[in-house]
């Protein structure tokens, strides 16, 4: 379906992730807006694993909504609000993304709409 992009010319990935993804002609894509750690219930949990977890639980249920399932994910950009997050988002990710794997952006950034926020993760599909 797509063609996964790790050219041996470059220095390979850092983590698990492909350099690219090529989408063939006539696919559909879908943005996804960045998803934070909440629930539907406005519960924000402590633990960055679970507000990881919750991220991708929304991105998976917006995608639903298009037919589209984490499968279809051909990109992550993912925002860590300090590097000591590294590690437990990098776990779930790869966990719920086998190879091979979406193009991948991780950023540590400043922080977030609301302090209790610890990562946010928006993604793009195809299909």
């Amino acid at each position: 379906m797509f063609k996964f992009l790790t050219p041996k010319t470059i220095r390979p990935p850092f983590a698990r992730y492909s350099h690219g993804i090529e989408i063939p002609a006539g696919k559909r894509l879908v943005v996804c807006a960045g998803q934070v750690g909440i629930g539907p219930d406005d519960s924000v949990p402590e633990d960055i694993a679970a507000q990881a977890e919750l991220c991708f639980n929304n991105i998976a249920a917006v995608l639903d909504e298009a037919g589209m399932t984490l499968a279809n994910v051909v990109r992550i950009n993912a925002f860590v609000g300090d590097r000591a997050h590294l590690k437990a988002y990098t776990q779930v990710r790869d966990r719920l993304f086998p190879e091979p794997a979406p193009a991948s952006t991780l950023l540590i950034v400043a922080g977030f709409a609301r302090p209790e926020f610890k990562i946010e993760v928006e993604v793009i599909a195809a299909g």
